[in-house]
């Protein structure tokens, strides 16, 4: 692809390792609000409270803010800034216990580090600096791995399809292009005619907030939905693929996205709708058997009953559960589509991916 959707990326590092930007996701789409973070709490708050989400996002985060806390860290010892990065990844890690990419990041950090540290360890500023380029890669390699989903996923698309989309799997949530949502740009830009349709996603309306955001801003034909539309739009024949992302995929494909994704891939199912999951396999988890292996992150109640700042929409005390994923087994995903390929149910993956 030759531009971005949008003019900013979700994550941006400071080629000296002093900060990261991101845009506040959940000030959108009514504000555009770039923060600079450079302390750990910060950095942590950022990724548990959403304001940069999507699993590739926040690895990415993750990875480039612990680069930060050592940069900006006035380490002089190698023990000191061993000290750091421990501490950083203890405090990033578990921000986020579904997304695997997040830990996946964090451990490629700690090794590149440990690595270096021999080398460096009378020259701790080339050891941070080294730090910074590797979480530079990492984001540049996501951007690779983005592309490819993009040219894997066109070749499901036809001229005029209509694809349904749920949540954000997009430039936002990824380093650049997105997962669920890259072969849409890509389609785009070759000047394919397409239709999307994008779920509202409760409780927190990322496919209203954010999904159409970029969409709109990336050229597309989109229209927001509801989520309980979806099964209509299908028994009407208005959809001819649904397009979703993942936060994680056990060895044998069960996936984990956002809360909902199974109705989804149910009612695809019965309406014989192609049913896609799109990511870069360093989502995929093989310490993951199966679904039961993942650990779902439930989310405060509030999320649910007051899903605007002073907006309440339930009685007061009501209880609420507030799961921010579910899984979707294997045998209802049509096929897996990643930066090596597409792969279909039953699912193999001929390579290592850890």
């Amino acid at each position: 692809m030759t531009r971005r959707p949008i003019d900013f990326d979700s994550v941006e590092i400071d080629p000296d390792g002093k900060f990261i930007k991101i845009i506040d996701q959940t000030q959108l789409p009514q504000k555009e609000v770039f923060l600079f973070l450079s302390e750990e709490n910060e950095i942590a708050e950022a990724i548990s409270s959403l304001r940069v989400r999507g699993a590739p996002a926040i690895g990415i985060a993750a990875a480039a803010g612990l680069a930060v806390v050592l940069n900006c860290s006035g380490s002089e010892t190698i023990e000191e800034s061993t000290r750091v990065l421990e501490r950083a990844c203890e405090k990033l890690e578990f921000t986020r216990p579904t997304a695997v990419n997040l830990r996946w990041a964090l451990q490629r950090m700690r090794n590149k580090f440990n690595s270096l540290k021999g080398e460096y360890a009378n020259n701790i500023e080339k050891l941070h600096k080294l730090m910074t380029e590797e979480a530079t890669r990492i984001k540049s390699e996501d951007i690779s791995m983005s592309l490819s989903i993009a040219e894997n996923g066109l070749t499901l698309i036809k001229e005029g399809a209509k694809i349904l989309t749920y949540c954000n799997a997009g430039h936002l949530a990824t380093g650049r292009y997105g997962t669920a949502l890259a072969p849409i740009y890509l389609g785009i830009e070759k000047g394919l005619n397409l239709k999307i349709y994008s779920c509202e996603t409760r409780p927190l309306l990322q496919g209203a907030r954010l999904t159409t955001y970029e969409l709109q801003k990336g050229g597309a034909d989109v229209t927001l939905i509801c989520d309980n539309m979806a099964a209509t739009l299908m028994q009407q024949g208005m959809i001819d693929a649904v397009f979703a992302g993942c936060d994680r995929v056990a060895a044998n494909g069960d996936t984990a996205n956002k809360i909902g994704t199974l109705s989804l891939a149910i009612l695809a199912k019965y309406h014989s709708v192609p049913f896609y999951i799109l990511g870069p396999v360093s989502t995929i988890d093989p310490s993951a058997e199966d679904g039961s292996h993942i650990v779902i992150e439930e989310r405060n109640g509030k999320e649910i009953t007051e899903p605007f700042p002073g907006i309440k929409i339930a009685p007061a005390e009501v209880k609420t559960y507030n799961p921010a994923f579910d899984i979707t087994p294997a045998e209802l995903i049509t096929a897996i589509i990643t930066d090596k390929g597409i792969f279909r149910y039953p699912f193999h993956f001929p390579f290592r991916v850890n």
